[in-house]
């Protein structure tokens, strides 16, 4: 059975040493969970850094760990970005689980001109953070030793910008005529996969992809919703790199 994995934000732990796990992270292990002294578990800073420890002392604060072993899991490209058209409702964090699951670098939150959901004032701060929060707990129940960066929300020149600085950028067009599994990978160090939101990329946003240097491609025959189309995309993509051979 897997070790359970809890996030510390600055794991400078080495062998024999004991560290603290406090704040909501400690409570949710010792109270939640009900970790007890002598069950080991993995920690980790989200930045490649895991450590395996067992509990030398538990309260309702949190725990104390004793450190038995440090690796550092080694950054694996191509790296991956998927620019995510604002979906609707809770379909919005059950995409960006998914797309942590799966292994995608870094998570853009895209406001198209054509997305249902908009981000603004507090309500936008308070989905931004609930993304980051649905990352944070989807790496470590799939135990990732990287999570991925949530960024701030993209407007339509931000994008253009990503595209700019990235090796191949591909932006899913039901009418596109090139299929997205034909693309060839040989070279490519980065990935910006570009999702559009319910009601489609707007004629405008595509121009601007397109003259920014991004391919438009098709997944199939069928279309999918924007909550499912990024994380099928990016399955495509990674399955033909060393990332899941």
């Amino acid at each position: 059975m897997s070790l359970p994995v809890f996030w510390l934000a600055e794991l400078e732990g080495r062998v024999g040493v004991s560290v603290t796990l406090g704040g909501s992270e400690g409570r949710h292990a010792a109270v939640v969970r009900r970790i007890g002294v002598g069950e080991r578990i993995v920690l980790t800073d989200g930045r490649g850094r895991r450590a395996t420890g067992v509990v030398e002392s538990a309260a309702k604060s949190g725990l104390e760990v004793r450190i038995e072993s440090v690796e550092t899991e080694p950054v694996v490209g191509p790296a991956v970005t998927v620019v995510q058209a604002i979906p609707k409702g809770e379909r919005a964090e059950l995409t960006v689980e998914v797309l942590t699951e799966i292994g995608v670098d870094r998570i853009v939150p895209w406001s198209a001109s054509r997305s249902i959901g908009q981000w603004r004032g507090e309500r936008g701060e308070k989905a931004l953070a609930k993304w980051r929060t649905t990352a944070r707990e989807a790496a470590k129940q799939s135990r990732r030793a990287h999570f991925p960066e949530v960024t701030e929300p993209a407007d339509l020149a931000d994008v253009v910008e990503l595209i700019a600085a990235t090796d191949l950028a591909v932006v899913l067009h039901e009418e596109a005529e090139h299929p997205l599994a034909d693309l060839s990978l040989e070279d490519v160090d980065s990935i910006l996969l570009i999702v559009g939101p319910e009601g489609g990329v707007a004629p405008d946003e595509i121009e601007a992809f397109r003259a920014a240097g991004a391919r438009s491609c098709r997944l199939g025959p069928t279309v999918l919703r924007t909550s499912t189309a990024g994380v099928a995309a990016a399955a495509v993509l990674l399955a033909r790199t060393t990332r899941w051979s």
